[in-house]
């Protein structure tokens, strides 16, 4: 009796375990997707490692997975928006996990069809080590939300050189939006979310929008941003404006100076020319009065002394 005892009690000690080691977490019960936009179910799972066939222990392998929408135990012949033993899923789901504890979906192009409930369930090679979460991943389609634009700059003037980054979001779902960006009507090369303006210029400046690249009708308020020179305005570096001042200043003044030589020379040479012809003024009217003079004493009958 003691030893039967033993025996259930190790039998029932190895169900818990494989039992306990089996989970599906689902680190979102439910979430908001945009229609045309793209969701992603995040989900782990603890694969059940064995169980017990009487007295010995029987290793488990998951053979099979899949997703089903609005079903609570997605088994045997319930339709599957994706399995990964059928070729004929749906392209819009894709199967971002694995066969040992990854289980994420991702669902592109969100329809208005996807609003549901979706479970994953894990299939092992024997049904001991068959499994899903009941709870699931509720998905709620909004098609009214309209898509915002978010600067990273609380001001709308920036000045030139700046850095700015846009981001294309919507209220409803924080998943990452593929989209388009317009540029003052025309369409920007950028597919994604985040739109980066490294060192602005004036050709930065404009009207932005953004929309679902499957759903223009998402398009977003325009956001106007404004680049302003800044000190320097349109004109050259100021590097080059001193220096071209500099020259302006050096020229001008060896042109003063070249103008005070010249003026300081012509002076000079005029007052020399000058000097002699007014000496040689003064000594011949000094001559003449000598003259004159000794001529008047002559006549009065004195000596001259020459």
């Amino acid at each position: 009796m003691a030893v039967w005892d033993k025996n259930l009690l190790w039998s029932f000690m190895f169900l818990l375990a494989g039992a306990v080691g089996q989970t599906v977490i689902y680190p979102l019960t439910s979430t908001c997707a945009v229609r045309g936009s793209t969701v992603t179910l995040p989900c782990t799972f603890t694969p059940r490692k064995s169980f017990s066939d009487g007295w010995r222990e029987v290793p488990l392998k998951i053979v099979r997975v899949r997703w089903c929408k609005n079903h609570e135990i997605c088994q045997g012949s319930t339709p599957s928006v994706f399995d990964i033993n059928s070729t004929n899923s749906d392209p819009r789901y894709q199967y971002l996990g694995d066969m040992k504890t990854n289980c994420t979906l991702q669902i592109r192009d969100v329809q208005q069809g996807d609003s549901a409930t979706f479970r994953f369930r894990m299939e092992a090679d024997h049904p001991e080590g068959h499994f899903i979460n009941r709870t699931g991943v509720t998905v709620r389609v909004d098609d009214s939300t309209k898509i915002i634009i978010i600067s990273s700059s609380d001001d709308k003037k920036l000045s030139r050189g700046e850095t700015v980054t846009l981001l294309c979001a919507s209220v409803c779902t924080f998943h990452q939006l593929e989209v388009t960006w317009f540029k003052d009507g025309h369409g920007l090369s950028e597919t994604g979310p985040s739109l980066h303006l490294y060192s602005l210029t004036a050709e930065d400046s404009g009207n932005y929008t953004c929309a679902l690249k499957k759903n223009m009708k998402t398009l977003s308020e325009p956001y106007s941003l404004q680049e302003e020179a800044g000190a320097g305005g349109n004109l050259p570096p100021i590097p080059g404006v001193v220096f071209v001042v500099l020259l302006a200043v050096i020229a001008l003044i060896l042109f003063i100076i070249k103008r005070g030589q010249l003026s300081f020379v012509s002076a000079a040479c005029l007052s020399v020319n000058i000097k002699p012809t007014a000496q040689r003024g003064e000594g011949r009217t000094i001559r003449r009065n000598l003259v004159q003079i000794q001529l008047e004493l002559l006549g009065q009958g004195k000596d001259v002394i020459l």
